[in-house]
């Protein structure tokens, strides 16, 4: 069972990658994370592969503070959600243990809520249930 802090955690983050807002998204983005909190994305095969070919060894794209991890959302935003295709929701499975979350997300199609993507993420929040460190793990 999941307690409504865990909850209502993971609806504001999966809600915040759908605000149009530019101001009301950075707003949820400093209430989600602390200042120096930090998002690590796991990439497609595909990328890993690319960056690979080009001498890079670590695989994982990472964006941290406030300025970084707004442009993460934004972006995603703009790609996903804005022209009215897609959004996110919360997916079935939500569990806490101590400080540490770990969560299913869906992307849905608006035309008939058919889900197209989606992922897990673990994210370790602080003593003021913000995030310090979120991880996301997409679906392939």
């Amino acid at each position: 069972m999941t307690d409504s802090t865990t909850r209502d955690l993971v609806a504001r983050y999966v809600g915040v990658w759908g605000l149009s807002d530019a101001g009301e998204r950075r707003k949820a983005i400093e209430m989600l994370w602390v200042e120096s909190g930090t998002h690590v994305l796991q990439p497609s095969e595909e990328i890993r592969t690319a960056a690979a070919g080009l001498g890079f060894v670590a695989s994982t794209l990472e964006a941290t503070g406030y300025d970084e991890l707004e442009a993460r959302v934004a972006r995603t935003y703009e790609e996903f959600v804005a022209g009215g295709e897609y959004s996110f929701r919360p997916g079935a499975y939500a569990v806490r243990l101590k400080d540490v979350v770990r969560f299913d997300w869906e992307m849905v199609a608006a035309a008939g809520g058919e889900v197209v993507g989606g992922g897990q993420e673990v994210v370790v929040v602080g003593p003021d249930q913000r995030i310090i460190a979120d991880y996301q793990f997409p679906n392939p």
